[in-house]
C-alpha cells in the first residue's frame, strides 16, 4: 500500500507571493476590486490539487503574530511594512473559499503558520505520512526529514521544486537539515528582524557551520576566530543564541493532527462557483469544475456542411445561413463551443457567388464588427491573412486572403465599399491596428467607429482591456488563445497563414463575434458613466489621428547617434574610474549587492542603511538620491546609471527600431494605459527621453526633418497644469498673474517670500517653482527639502505660507478629496473619470496615495484632454488644407511637426490658434513654439 501524503499550505506566504507577482499588472475586476492576492493563492491551491491529487490537505494561517517570540524579543518582525490593503481584504474571502471547498483552516491566536505546520508535520510523520510543506519560505528547510519535504512553487509559474534532505544539504551546505536553524541564527533575517551575529552573512555562516557544526559550538570555541570577527562574535554571544531561538520553528504547538479532519473531501460546488462569479474568476471557475467533476468546460468540433446546418438549426440559428441552398462554393464551419450554453455558427466565404452575396448583405448593415488577421504584430510590416465580420451575436464570416500581393489587393478592392462607407458603423477591438494594416492596402476606414478597448478604458480605466479579459468578465466566455494555434513566442511560433482555414475561421470570427457582443454591452455603460461624449468626440477621433502619426513616423540621424554612443562610452568610463577611486577598489557598479557592500559596509556612508526584503542593502534610486548631496561617490553612481540607461535604452536601441521600408522610427501611442487619460508611447518610448541632463537632451538632436524642404516645429503648452489648477480652484491671485502674463514662479515667490517681484532671487524663484509643481502631486515638507536646499522646517514653513497665499487652492484640494470619498471618483474638465477604490482605506499610506490622485488626476487628466482636442482639430485643418506639413509626435504637453518650409508661417499660426483655443478656461492657455534642424533645436 502506497504511503499516504499530507499537504500543508502556508497561506500568507502564498498570498503575498501571488499579490507581488502581479504587482505591476494587478488583477482588478469590474467592481474596482484588486483580486491579485486571492487569484494568486487559489492558483497555487489548484496547482497542488491538480498535480498531486493529495489524500490530505490543510491551510495554515498566521494570527496575531508570534506571542512567544515577541515576548523574548519585542522587536521581532517590527520593521515589516504594513500589510497591503488588498491582502487584508483578501484573507477572509480566501477563507470563505476554503470553507466552501471543505478544506480545513489551521489557525491559533499568537501562533505563526510555520509553527503550526512544523507541529503537524512532525505528528503526521509519526503516523506514517509523507508531509509536503507548500511554501516559498526557505526557513522551513530546518523541518525537512526522510518523510517531510518542502514543496516550493517556482517563479513565474515554472512548475515546482521539492526539497528533501539532499536539496537542503546542497542549498545550505549543511550535513543535517536541523543545522539550517544555526545558519539562520548566525546570519539573521532583516525581513523578520532577527538580528543574527554582526558581520556574519551567507558565506560566513556556511563556513562556521562547516567548521563548528552549530551556534553553540561556535560560541564555545571563539578562540579559533581571529581579528574583528572574534571580537564581534564574543561580544554578541547572547544575541546569537537569541537569534537561533527566534529562527527555530516550534514543533510543540497546541494543535493536533487528526487524519480524518484533513481528508480532501467533496466541496460545496455551488458556493465556490458563486464566490468565483462574484470575484469574476471565469477561468478559475472553469478549472474548479474540471478538477472536481472531471467535466470538460469547452469542446470544439468541425463538422460537414450538412451537419453544421443541422446543429445550427437545433441551436436556434438555422435561419442564419446567408446563402440558402445556392452557396455551393461556401465552406461552413460550425464552431459550437459549449461554454455557458452558448453556440456559435461561423462560415468561411470563398470567391465567386458567395463573396458577391456576402458583400451585398454586408453593405445593407448599419453596424458591423470586423477583425483583421495578419502575419505579425507590427501593422506596418504585417500582411493580411484574413478578415472576420460579425453583425449578429453568435454568427459571423471569415474571408481568407491570398498570399500574392496583387491578388490580396484585388480582394480588398471588393471590400473597399464597406470600409469607406460613411453610413456603416465599424466596430473593433484596438481598431487603430486594423486601420494601420488597411492603410497599407490604400484603404481608409470611414464612418462612425466603436472601439471596445477604448470604451472599456473609459468605463473602468484601472482594469485590463484585452479582449480575453473582457470576454471572461462581461460575457462569461473564454475565447480560444492565439497560442493554441500558432504556439508561444519564439523561433518555433508559426505564422497565422499556416493555420488550417477551418481553424482560422473559428479563431477570427470568434474574435469579431465577441467584440460585437462587447459593444452591445459597453454602449449603454458609456452613457451611464456619462463618458459617451468623451468617447465619441475625443477618444475615437483621436484614434484616427494617432494612426496617421504612427504611419508617418519621424526621421532619425543614425550617424549622430553613433557618435553620441562613443561620447557616452567615454563619459561612462570616466565615471567608472572616479567611482573605483572613491571606493578604493574595482567592483561591479551595476550589481546592487556589490554596490551595497561598498557603500554601507566598507565606506559606512550611513549608520542604519535601508535593506530590501531579501536582506540586501537597498541601492534604489530614491535611497541614493537622498544621500547624493553629501557624498560625491553616490552622485557619480547616479550619473553612471543615468548615462548607462540612456545609452542602452535610446542611443544604441533607436537605430535598430528604424523601419527598413520607410527608414523612419514609428512609435506606437497607447490610449488605454494611463488611468489619467495621458497617452503612452511604446516601441520606442519617445515620451521618457530624459531631458534634464545635457546628454539626455542631446538624444533629441537625432530626430530630424524628412529632408531639406522641411523643418521640425515644436509647440508646447506653457505651464498648462498650473493654469488648470488656478482655473479649477478659482484662485484669483494666481489667475490674475497668468492674465497679466507674469512669470508665475516669480509671482509666487514674491508673494510667499513677501518681496517685490523684481527683487525675487533665482533661489527664491526656484523654490517657488518646486512648490508650484509639487503641490499638484501632494509634496510634503520632507519631499520639498529633498528637492531643494531648504531644511525640513523651512520647507514646512514655505508650504504653509504657500497655502495662506493661495487659500482657494487648498480648499479646492480638500473639496476634491471629499468628493472622491463620497462618489468614489474624480473627473476632468471633460468628464473623464478616475476611480479611486482606496480613498476610504483604513491604511493611511494607501489612503494618502488615493487622496493625492484625487487632486492630481483632474489636473493631469484635463491637460491630457485639452491636448487631445488640439490634436484632433489640428489634424482636421491639415487634412482640409491639403498641407504637406505632418503631425509626428505628442510628448505630454508638446506636439512635434514635420513642417514644410513654404507653409511654415501659415501652419504656425494655425497650430498656435488651435492649441490655445482647444478649451476655454478662466486662465488663458499659452503655447511656446520653436523650429529647428532637429527636435532639440525646435524645443
Amino acid at each position: 500500500m502506497s504511503q499516504k501524503r499530507l499537504f500543508l499550505l502556508d497561506a500568507y506566504a502564498l498570498i503575498f507571493r501571488g499579490y507581488y507577482a502581479l504587482i505591476k499588472n494587478p488583477r482588478i475586476n469590474s467592481k474596482g476590486q484588486d483580486t491579485s492576492a486571492i487569484m494568486g493563492f487559489v492558483n497555487s491551491l489548484f496547482d497542488v490539487i491538480k498535480r498531486e491529487k493529495p489524500d490530505h490537505l490543510a491551510v495554515a494561517f498566521d494570527k496575531d503574530g508570534s506571542a512567544d517570540r515577541v515576548e523574548i524579543f519585542p522587536e521581532y518582525k517590527a520593521n515589516r511594512d504594513e500589510t497591503p490593503e488588498a491582502i487584508r481584504i483578501a484573507v477572509p474571502i480566501i477563507q470563505d473559499i476554503l470553507k466552501a471547498m471543505h478544506i480545513p483552516i489551521i489557525e491559533r491566536s499568537g501562533v505563526e503558520a510555520d509553527d503550526l505546520i512544523g507541529t503537524i508535520a512532525k505528528q503526521a510523520e509519526k503516523e506514517g505520512y509523507q508531509t509536503y510543506m507548500v511554501t516559498p519560505d526557505k526557513d522551513y528547510a530546518q523541518l525537512v526529514s526522510e518523510n517531510i519535504f518542502m514543496y516550493r512553487p517556482a517563479r513565474m509559474g515554472n512548475g515546482i521544486e521539492i526539497w528533501g534532505i539532499p536539496e537542503v544539504q546542497k542549498k545550505f551546505e549543511v550535513e543535517r537539515p536541523e543545522q539550517v536553524i544555526d545558519y539562520l541564527g548566525m546570519m539573521g533575517d532583516s525581513v523578520d528582524n532577527i538580528p543574527g551575529l554582526p558581520g556574519v552573512g551567507d558565506k560566513t555562516a556556511k563556513k562556521f557551520i562547516a567548521q563548528f557544526g552549530s551556534m553553540e559550538e561556535l560560541l564555545a570555541n571563539t578562540d579559533q576566530l581571529k581579528g574583528k570577527m572574534k571580537e564581534k562574535v564574543e561580544a554578541n554571544k547572547e544575541l546569537g543564541m537569541l537569534s537561533k531561538k527566534l529562527a527555530t520553528i516550534m514543533i510543540d504547538c497546541d494543535v493536533e493532527f487528526d487524519a480524518s479532519d484533513y481528508e480532501l473531501s467533496e466541496p460545496d460546488a455551488q458556493k465556490v462557483q458563486e464566490i468565483f462569479e462574484e470575484l469574476e474568476f471565469r477561468r478559475l471557475k472553469d478549472q474548479f469544475i474540471k478538477i472536481f467533476s472531471g467535466e470538460e468546460t469547452s469542446t470544439t468540433q468541425v463538422t460537414s456542411t450538412s451537419t453544421a446546418k443541422k446543429q445550427a438549426a437545433q441551436a436556434g440559428a438555422g435561419q442564419f445561413s446567408l446563402f440558402g441552398e445556392e452557396g455551393n462554393d461556401i465552406e461552413e464551419y460550425s464552431s459550437r463551443k459549449t461554454i455557458e450554453n452558448t453556440s456559435h455558427f461561423y462560415q468561411t466565404v470563398q470567391p465567386g457567388m458567395a463573396m458577391n452575396l456576402f458583400i451585398q448583405n454586408l453593405l445593407k448593415q448599419k453596424s458591423v464588427c470586423f477583425d483583421t488577421e495578419t502575419t505579425g504584430l507590427d501593422p506596418l510590416t504585417a500582411e493580411l491573412v484574413g478578415i472576420a465580420f460579425s453583425w449578429e451575436t453568435g454568427k459571423g464570416f471569415y474571408i481568407p486572403f491570398p498570399e500574392a500581393k496583387d491578388e490580396a489587393q484585388e480582394l480588398i478592392e471588393e471590400l473597399r465599399p464597406f470600409f469607406e462607407s460613411e453610413t456603416i458603423e465599424k466596430i473593433g477591438q484596438n481598431l487603430k491596428y486594423d486601420i494601420k494594416v488597411l492603410a497599407k492596402y490604400n484603404v481608409e476606414v470611414k464612418g462612425d467607429l466603436f472601439d471596445t478597448m477604448l470604451a472599456h478604458y473609459l468605463i473602468n480605466p484601472d482594469m485590463r482591456h484585452n479582449m480575453d479579459v473582457l470576454a471572461e468578465t462581461y460575457l462569461n466566455y473564454t475565447p480560444v488563445s492565439i497560442t493554441d494555434l500558432i504556439g508561444k513566442k519564439g523561433k518555433n511560433q508559426k505564422s497565422f497563414r499556416s493555420v488550417p482555414i477551418e481553424k482560422q475561421t473559428e479563431y477570427a470570427v470568434e474574435d469579431a463575434d465577441i467584440t460585437f457582443q462587447l459593444k452591445e454591452h459597453f454602449a449603454p455603460e458609456l452613457e451611464e458613466a456619462k463618458t459617451l461624449s468623451l468617447f465619441r468626440d475625443i477618444e475615437i477621433p483621436l484614434l484616427k489621428v494617432l494612426a496617421a502619426m504612427e504611419i508617418e513616423g519621424i526621421n532619425l540621424d543614425k550617424d549622430f547617434l553613433n557618435s553620441l554612443s562613443e561620447a557616452l562610452d567615454h563619459d561612462i568610463k570616466n565615471l567608472e574610474e572616479a567611482i573605483y577611486k572613491e571606493a578604493g577598489e574595482e567592483f561591479n557598479i551595476a550589481s546592487p549587492k556589490q554596490l551595497g557592500v561598498i557603500l554601507f559596509e566598507k565606506l559606512k556612508l550611513v549608520d542604519k542603511p535601508k535593506k530590501t526584503k531579501t536582506g540586501q542593502y537597498s541601492t534604489a534610486e530614491d535611497v541614493l538620491s537622498y544621500l547624493a548631496k553629501d557624498h560625491k561617490i553616490i552622485q557619480n553612481i547616479l550619473d553612471y546609471r543615468g548615462l548607462a540607461k540612456l545609452k542602452s535604452t535610446y542611443v544604441d536601441a533607436l537605430p535598430s527600431q528604424v523601419n527598413e521600408a520607410t527608414h523612419r522610427v514609428h512609435t506606437d501611442y497607447m490610449q488605454t494605459v494611463a488611468a489619467t487619460g495621458r497617452l503612452s508611447s511604446n516601441n520606442p518610448n519617445l515620451q521618457n527621453i530624459p531631458i534634464r541632463t545635457e546628454r539626455g537632451r542631446q538624444v533629441r538632436k537625432a530626430f530630424v526633418p524628412r529632408n531639406e524642404e522641411y523643418t521640425l516645429l515644436a509647440a508646447d503648452y506653457s505651464q498648462i497644469e498650473l493654469r488648470i489648477i488656478a482655473a479649477l480652484s478659482k484662485e484669483e491671485t494666481m489667475i490674475e498673474a497668468f492674465k497679466k502674463g507674469e512669470d508665475i514662479h516669480a509671482s509666487t515667490a514674491a508673494k510667499v517670500f513677501n518681496v517685490p517681484i523684481e527683487e525675487v532671487t533665482r533661489e527664491q524663484r526656484s523654490n517657488a517653482k518646486t512648490v508650484n509643481f509639487g503641490i499638484i502631486y501632494g509634496v510634503s515638507a520632507f519631499g520639498l527639502s529633498n528637492q531643494t536646499d531648504l531644511t525640513r522646517s523651512e520647507s514646512k514653513e514655505l508650504i504653509d505660507t504657500y497655502y495662506k497665499t493661495y487659500p482657494k487652492l487648498r480648499n479646492y484640494m480638500s473639496d476634491q478629496v471629499d468628493f472622491a470619498r463620497e462618489h468614489g471618483y474624480v473627473s476632468t474638465v471633460l468628464g473623464r473619470r478616475r476611480y479611486l477604490k482606496d480613498i476610504n482605506s483604513a491604511n493611511a499610506v494607501v489612503r494618502g496615495a488615493a487622496e493625492r490622485n484625487a487632486v492630481n488626476a483632474p489636473i493631469q487628466g484635463s491637460a491630457a484632454d485639452i491636448i487631445k482636442i488640439a490634436m484632433i482639430n489640428i489634424q482636421k485643418k491639415l487634412k482640409e488644407g491639403n498641407y504637406k506639413t505632418k503631425m509626428l509626435l505628442q510628448v505630454h504637453d508638446e506636439l512635434v511637426f514635420d513642417a514644410y518650409k513654404t507653409e511654415l508661417d501659415e501652419v504656425k499660426k494655425m497650430i498656435k490658434t488651435e492649441m490655445e483655443n482647444a478649451y476655454t478656461l478662466e486662465v488663458p492657455l499659452d503655447v511656446d513654439m520653436g523650429t529647428g534642424n532637429n527636435w532639440l533645436e525646435a524645443h
